[in-house]
């Protein structure tokens, strides 16, 4: 089996350093809005990840109270059988979205609670995954942790990120202290990639170094599986 078929997606894992604990408690429609078709892109499976978040439509209100406007991810928060159901949406601001409702794909609600109407809890999100091409990971390859990219690299145009760290696809993590994209085996005190449960307790374990390696060079065992990035607001507060 050829090499770029046994390597796994690239996920991107973003963060929002500004993300709040506001909720609000929403009602959330299904409708079939042009705006609101549910790309294959923007569907997670399985065996699938998602490439582009599906689209929301608020009312300005909403998108004031819980500060969508700067960054426009929501997070809903479905309950259902007593199991927690997370769905990360771009939001788009509509007058005619009552205050207190929130209109997403009908097809989605529906795989999501089984209903067309359901009650949720909206907030700023926190974090969502999106998973990126091959093209994408191999300009990523080449830079480290700490970096700065460009939004427009991962979809997300008008922002920055900073990485933060990853993991490759058997979870070992990358670290900040050592060169280069290489696996290091090294007697660790702390994270990543040994939480000590004693005091003074040292393990000797797999880590990775703090660069994003060419995927064209990496097989299924050894590729980056995971890049985790925060957004970059720079010196603002």
């Amino acid at each position: 089996m050829p090499i770029d078929m046994e390597r796994p997606p690239l996920r991107i894992v973003i963060s929002d350093p500004r993300a709040g604990e506001k909720i609000v408690k929403v009602k959330v429609v299904g409708g079939d809005e042009a705006e609101l078709e549910l790309k294959p892109t923007m569907i997670k499976k399985k065996d699938q990840e998602r490439k582009e978040l599906p689209i929301a439509l608020v009312n300005p209100k909403l998108v004031k109270e819980l500060s969508l406007d700067e960054i426009g991810v929501m997070t809903l928060r479905f309950r259902k059988d007593e199991k927690k159901i997370n769905i990360p949406f771009r939001v788009i601001a509509k007058e005619d979205i009552p205050e207190d409702t929130v209109k997403i794909n009908m097809e989605l609600l529906g795989e999501a609670v089984g209903e067309l109407e359901a009650e949720a809890e909206a907030f700023r999100a926190k974090a969502w995954q999106i998973a990126v091409d091959e093209g994408v990971a191999i300009k990523l390859a080449g830079y480290k942790i700490k970096d700065i990219i460009n939004g427009e690299l991962i979809g997300m145009p008008g922002l920055k990120f900073v990485i933060t760290g990853g993991t490759d696809a058997t979870g070992i993590p990358m670290r900040s202290d050592l060169p280069g994209a290489t696996r290091y085996r090294l007697l660790l005190s702390g994270p990543p990639g040994f939480l000590p449960r004693e005091r003074g307790e040292r393990r000797r374990k797999m880590v990775r170094g703090k660069v994003i390696p060419d995927p064209r060079g990496e097989r299924r065992k050894t590729a980056l599986a995971q890049l985790n990035v925060a957004i970059y607001y720079g010196d603002k507060k």
